[in-house]
């Protein structure tokens, strides 16, 4: 695979030599110039030959000496002084090569280059610094090029470390929710075990399914509106045993749950929610509704806030940077009368990737 790679690339960059000689010997008149000495094969072999050595070994210095940049400074990008350094060092390394080879083919094998030139030393500075031009102009293609690939590969390292930060802040998230619930709901059956030991039995049940489901589907991001239903179920059952007359939840979901994904235990996330930062009681029972509108999921409450302080809306905020994984639709958040509601996308079944631009 290696060989293979390292031919395509050399055969790559002939094309490109091949094709500059080309244009040059097209467009610069041999006679004006004095390339064209007496021999018409043995000059241009000897430019042409030249030519794929120095462009050649240029680029094999060049490129090493790139490389040799980058393994020094790994977690940063090719600047411009270092750009400046590696452009000079090349050249350095290469040009005294070049000034030897058409020195030796001028003035010591000239019988065999067959070089036509009356001012030796003219046909010398016009092919060095002809050579030295296009080399430099060589070089600064190339660093170009590894400055674009470098940035590319930067870009795709931030994307991943900012994907696998975000993955992990969303595991933080989502396992936040699993001690508040079990605190809550053992705080709640203490006081049934004393009350009614029936009722108590069938609360062990529910809570045992509903922590079945959160262990069951704890590695999971998402899951179906369905099997969210199902739980919340159960989590409605455990509420209204726990509040009685003073809270009303109902659900009404007009589309096929097993169609939409939602993120894990989100509903039960904004239901708590509600609780916490409303009051109720028997005289004031606090209404909750569930329902679907279009490809959204509405939680709807009678707002009567509490006397407390300012809320750090932390359930909010963990709802939206887990939806925001997902998609850019937004979490809506209104008030409307003396409703408070919030609305949750639905998700396509088929999404796959997360959204690594979240809204902050």
């Amino acid at each position: 695979m290696i060989k293979t790679t390292r031919l395509k690339k050399i055969g790559y960059r002939l094309l490109i030599i091949n094709i500059i000689f080309l244009l040059i010997k097209f467009t610069v008149n041999d006679e004006e110039n004095g390339l064209q000495g007496e021999d018409p094969i043995c000059e241009p072999i000897f430019y042409y030959v030249s030519a794929i050595i120095f462009f050649l070994f240029t680029w094999e210095i060049n490129d090493w000496l790139i490389k040799k940049n980058n393994k020094n400074v790994v977690k940063s990008n090719m600047d411009f002084s270092k750009g400046v350094i590696v452009l000079v060092k090349t050249l350095l390394i290469v040009l005294p090569f070049v000034a030897l080879t058409y020195y030796l083919a001028i003035f010591e094998f000239n019988d065999i280059c067959r070089i036509d030139a009356k001012q030796p030393w003219l046909q010398f500075r016009i092919d060095f610094f002809r050579a030295a031009l296009l080399l430099f102009s060589l070089i600064i293609c190339n660093l170009f090029y590894y400055a674009t690939i470098r940035a590319k590969e930067i870009e795709n390292s931030m994307h991943q470390l900012k994907q696998e930060v975000m993955t992990s802040k969303y595991n933080s998230l989502k396992n936040q929710i699993s001690p508040h619930f079990l605190f809550n709901s053992l705080n709640t059956l203490t006081s049934l075990m004393y009350e009614d030991r029936d009722l108590a039995s069938d609360f062990v049940t529910r809570l045992a399914s509903c922590y079945r489901y959160i262990l069951d589907h704890k590695e999971k991001d998402l899951v179906t509106l369905e099997k969210e239903m199902n739980f919340l179920d159960s989590f409605i059952f455990m509420m209204n045993v726990r509040h009685k007359e003073s809270l009303s939840i109902t659900t009404n979901i007009l589309v096929n749950p097993k169609d939409f994904l939602i993120p894990t235990l989100s509903l039960q996330m904004l239901v708590e929610n509600v609780l916490k930062h409303n009051y109720f009681s028997k005289a004031k029972p606090l209404d909750v509704s569930i329902f679907s509108n279009n490809q959204k999921l509405v939680v709807q409450n009678t707002l009567r806030k509490r006397k407390e302080e300012p809320s750090t809306k932390l359930g909010i905020s963990n709802i939206k940077n887990r939806y925001a994984f997902y998609t850019n639709e937004p979490v809506i958040i209104e008030t409307i009368n003396d409703f408070y509601r919030i609305e949750i996308p639905l998700l396509e079944k088929n999404i796959k990737q997360f959204n690594t631009t979240p809204d902050s």
